[in-house]
């Protein structure tokens, strides 16, 4: 145990390979959040058609069942050949996790449209909003809650297969791994795990903050059900 310590100690000491851990770990960042943003934006496009069309609904959510099976080395593989980059270019982990996000979150975005109250629905309706306004002035705000537990799981997701792509040469902190286990070192090995936990961590705070400021509404009740219990 000590001499693991000052393995440690002599690993995080060296300037270079502290260098390399904040470049590792702001890469991890970039290929994590950007897939992530991504597959929202593509989620919440094909949640609203599943929403208003059963059929499509029907075959949104088994074809997104299909996609998250298909295993993501196999696909960080594959996407060169379909989009016709290099092997080593970062944009195929960016594909395949912006892939699995879209594919993670389709049926959070459904649930999330589902859960809106009808009644709020008919009387945006009434007062004149229609078709993408009404969408985007009321049902996806209202929807905010349930989808965030979604994105958070999906943010999870994404910055632990980010790892994976480091077989390929792109992979964030996953390269802290692969030059652990090549060199039977383990103090890389044990820093990549801490970060991965830590940024995890961090990412969900701040989605969980987000939420908050996007959902003043979910706050306000909570503090008029916290008075009402108290009175």
């Amino acid at each position: 145990m000590g001499d693991f310590f000052g393995d440690l100690g002599r690993y995080l000491s060296s300037v270079h390979n502290r260098e390399d851990l904040l470049g590792d770990l702001g890469q991890n960042v970039y290929l994590a959040l950007v897939p992530l943003a991504l597959g929202i934006v593509l989620a919440i496009l094909l949640g609203w058609l599943g929403h208003h069309n059963r059929a499509a609904r029907s075959v949104l959510l088994v074809a997104s069942n299909l996609l998250y099976t298909i295993p993501s080395l196999a696909l960080f593989v594959v996407i060169p050949g379909l989009i016709g980059s290099r092997i080593l270019d970062s944009v195929n982990v960016i594909v395949a996790l912006t892939i699995y996000s879209t594919a993670l979150l389709v049926r959070p975005v459904l649930d999330a449209l589902d859960a809106v109250p009808p009644h709020i629905v008919a009387a945006a309706t009434a007062i004149g909003y229609r078709g993408p306004r009404r969408f985007l002035a009321v049902e996806l705000p209202l929807s905010v809650p349930v989808l965030a537990a979604g994105v958070r799981v999906a943010s999870v997701s994404n910055i632990s297969l980010v790892s994976v792509g480091a077989l390929i040469g792109t992979g964030g902190l996953g390269r802290l791994f692969t030059d652990g286990f090549q060199r039977e070192y383990f103090p890389p090995i044990v820093i990549g795990i801490v970060l991965t936990m830590v940024l995890a961590l961090v990412v969900d705070l701040l989605l969980v903050l987000l939420r908050n400021l996007l959902t003043p509404w979910e706050r306000a009740s909570r503090t008029t059900a916290g008075t009402e219990v108290a009175g």
